[in-house]
């Protein structure tokens, strides 16, 4: 049984709103209009939602049933409370947004308004192409919504093919924060790497660390802490000490990274029985 078929507005066009439109509207609901301001959001609504009207945020407001607020965290709060003070939500309107760092409280003007509140987030990295449709499939979604709304927030999550994953309003932070250091800080450390491999003459990085941090990354989301490997988790003092040594012609943010990154490896290890607590002792004293 479907649910019934929404006139849903996408607030904006960027890479995360027009691919969740797009993937709203190849399950039977209707844009009713999206908003876009550069040529680049434009050119990408034009790409996936053809046909969609393009729409000043109050009058997308006006026509749908459903909001979807796809903008970045910092000005969700203040979009939302301008369009409220200027009373442009309708009472018992759906509004979503997909803003990790937030639950539903971030919508309390429009809730005060009469609407009904949804948050939504895609634990995904998005391109803003056509590929994104295809990785949303069984994409965790964290959904958070009032005992009564919950239900909606998951249908429409499921619509898109992805997988809900309730979230309680006080830990969506600590949520955000758990995909902001993976997904964050695995870009960064790939690209120091790199760095490192070029600067030793490698022409291509990304052919050297590919399978190997693919392999990694799997066994790390398959086992855990029980995937540690290398020399830290060895606990190879003397390798860790010449890895230290090569790093001092690099930069310092490479330097810092690796030393912080061992300690927090060293420690997990220790607490895995990998290593002995001396072992540990020595390696931390090593990466000071």
């Amino acid at each position: 049984m479907h649910a019934p078929r929404l006139g849903i507005g996408i607030i904006s066009a960027g890479k995360v709103g027009t691919v969740l439109g797009a993937a709203l509207a190849a399950s039977g609901h209707r844009i009713t209009g999206i908003h876009a301001v550069s040529q680049e959001s434009r050119d990408r609504a034009d790409a996936l939602l053809p046909g969609v009207e393009v729409l000043d945020p109050a009058e997308i407001l006006r026509r749908s049933e459903l909001v979807l607020f796809a903008v970045p965290d910092d000005v969700l709060g203040g979009l939302v409370a301008g369009l409220a003070a200027a009373g442009h939500f309708v009472p018992g309107q759906l509004v979503a947004h997909t803003a990790g760092r937030y639950g539903t409280g971030i919508l309390q003007p429009a809730i005060d308004a009469g609407v009904f509140p949804l948050a939504i987030h895609p634990a995904m990295t998005f391109t803003g192409l056509s590929l994104d449709l295809q990785r949303l499939t069984d994409c965790v979604f964290a959904v958070t919504a009032d005992e009564v709304m919950l239900p909606v927030a998951q249908a429409l999550v499921v619509e898109m093919r992805g997988e809900p994953v309730v979230i309680a309003e006080e830990d969506r932070v600590s949520y955000h924060a758990a995909l902001a250091h993976a997904a964050n800080h695995l870009n960064t450390i790939t690209a120091q790497s790199a760095d490192m491999l070029r600067r030793i003459g490698v022409e291509e990085p990304a052919n050297t660390l590919r399978a190997l941090m693919s392999a990694s990354l799997d066994n790390a989301l398959r086992s855990g802490a029980g995937a540690l490997t290398g020399p830290v988790a060895r606990g190879d003092v003397g390798t860790v000490r010449a890895h230290l040594g090569a790093l001092q012609a690099d930069p310092a943010e490479t330097n810092d990274s690796y030393r912080s990154l061992s300690r927090a490896t060293a420690i997990r290890a220790a607490a895995r029985g990998l290593i002995s607590q001396s072992t540990l002792a020595e390696l931390l004293q090593v990466l000071e």
